[in-house]
């Protein structure tokens, strides 16, 4: 078997690399294991150092890195740049704070002395996708490596040029030999993977089926995992919201990536007094948006990353409208080469159609009416996802009075939902569990052990 990459723009295949076999598989974890004493016993201050290199090796090779982005799953290739500049600065960010994250901390007990140290567990195995192919890898690679833990990487297999470009950082930077390394498998052999007693913990972004199978091997063998799954995020727009501002960041945040992003709004929940207001101005920014080559600057909509995933969507697009949803604009895929998909509202979504209980991962957005506050809210929390979600509205208070109650792992109010390394980011319900980013993720891979002196 061969990992191609398949420009989505063409339908055209660039390269290919070949899969690894079990004694090129088993080399690589040896390598890891044999490395990760010394890393750990690496005084912090060392390893942080390294994490800043690792940030400037990414700035100085931007352009070439974004431009591997795009050639590989499509998106646009100021995104990409944008990509590259957020991983850099997730590596400064634990540089900087890692030590201070991870510093003992001092607890009164019935002992002379007593506290909390933070120390790693061991090597960490991330299984990541493709639609954000650097930072949602060093999200989890800057603060688990600070930590001093070592990582191996499992990317999705349409990726393998950013897969190995990652590993290329840290070797740049000066990291000591396999501390990280990318797996050129299968995901047929990953749950060998997580099995294997030198892996010591495992994190996932993906879909909700993969999570659940990935995480049902790490609990069968009591090892850590963090899940980062799907999501269905909603845009709550009040009759008080100013609608050049929601509208203008309802663009962005549907359309960014395609619409191929987990924390993407998704089902824009508006209440009845401005729905119509704001469907027509929504619809005139998304007929606006311009498909065409990601590599050139003037064009605003990406395709998809690949063709079969276009499929998938326009075939829940097509059950919805089946089923009485309306569609606004859009609504079908753009004819000729490459995996495009048109920027698209489906309006009068309602219980029981695709759209309105499945995660919609392209350019399609969907409006769900709402009568009052209280049925937003119940619009919003009638989802099995829960990662993030946004309210609209000029009465802070009020926006922050609903924020509270959306079952998410993040709720902003007049702002797209985003991650930032300043911010724990990760979702409840059907989206996952455990935290990554802040002193929050930093923790999850370490061991919180207590020490007791007398």
């Amino acid at each position: 078997m061969s990992f191609e990459v398949i420009n989505p723009v063409t339908g055209e295949k660039v390269t290919e690399f070949s899969a690894w076999d079990s004694s090129q598989l088993e080399s690589a974890l040896a390598a890891v294991a044999a490395a990760s004493p010394a890393w750990r016993n690496t005084v912090i201050s060392e390893r942080c150092e390294l994490m800043h290199k690792a940030a400037d090796v990414l700035r100085n090779n931007k352009e070439k890195y974004a431009a591997i982005i795009t050639q590989e799953m499509g998106k646009l290739i100021n995104e990409s740049r944008a990509e590259v500049e957020k991983c850099a600065l997730a590596c400064d960010y634990y540089a900087e704070n890692g030590s201070a994250f991870l510093a003992d901390e001092a607890i009164d007990s019935d002992a002379g002395k007593s506290y909390v140290a933070y120390l790693p567990l061991g090597t960490v195995l991330a299984v990541m996708p493709w639609n954000f192919p650097l930072w949602q890898v060093f999200r989890f690679a800057a603060p688990a490596l600070v930590a001093g833990n070592s990582g191996v990487l499992k990317h999705a297999s349409n990726v393998p040029q950013c897969a190995l470009l990652i590993e290329e950082v840290f070797k740049l930077a000066g990291f000591p030999d396999s501390i990280f390394r990318s797996l050129m498998i299968r995901a047929s052999q990953v749950k060998a993977v997580i099995e294997d007693p030198r892996i010591h913990a495992v994190t996932l972004t993906g879909s909700e089926p993969a999570g659940r199978q990935v995480a049902a091997t790490a609990a069968n063998h009591l090892k850590k995992s963090v899940l980062e799954l799907g999501g269905s995020d909603a845009f709550i727009v009040l009759e008080d919201a100013d609608l050049d501002l929601t509208v203008q960041n309802a663009l962005i945040s549907r359309f960014l990536n395609s619409g191929q992003s987990c924390i993407a709004a998704k089902r824009f929940i508006v209440v009845d007094a401005i729905a119509e207001d704001f469907i027509a101005r929504f619809k005139a920014g998304v007929e606006a948006l311009k498909a065409g080559d990601p590599m050139d600057e003037s064009t605003t909509l990406a395709p998809m990353a690949r063709e079969d995933l276009r499929n998938e969507l326009h075939d829940q697009v097509k059950d919805s409208l089946a089923a009485g949803a309306v569609a606004v604009t859009g609504c079908e895929p753009i004819s000729g080469q490459g995996a495009f998909y048109k920027a698209s509202i489906l309006d009068r979504v309602e219980a029981g159609m695709r759209a309105y209980h499945e995660e919609l991962f392209g350019p399609v957005a969907i409006i769900l009416h709402a009568r009052d506050d209280a049925d937003a809210l119940r619009i919003a929390n009638e989802s099995p996802f829960g990662l993030g979600g946004s309210v609209w509205t000029q009465d802070s208070s009020r926006g922050e009075r609903i924020a509270r109650q959306i079952e998410s792992g993040c709720s902003f109010v007049n702002g797209m939902v985003k991650s930032d390394p300043r911010l724990p980011f990760g979702g409840i319900k059907n989206s996952g569990y455990g935290r990554e980013l802040s002193w929050h993720g930093i923790r999850e891979f370490t061991n919180a052990k207590t020490i007791w002196i007398k």
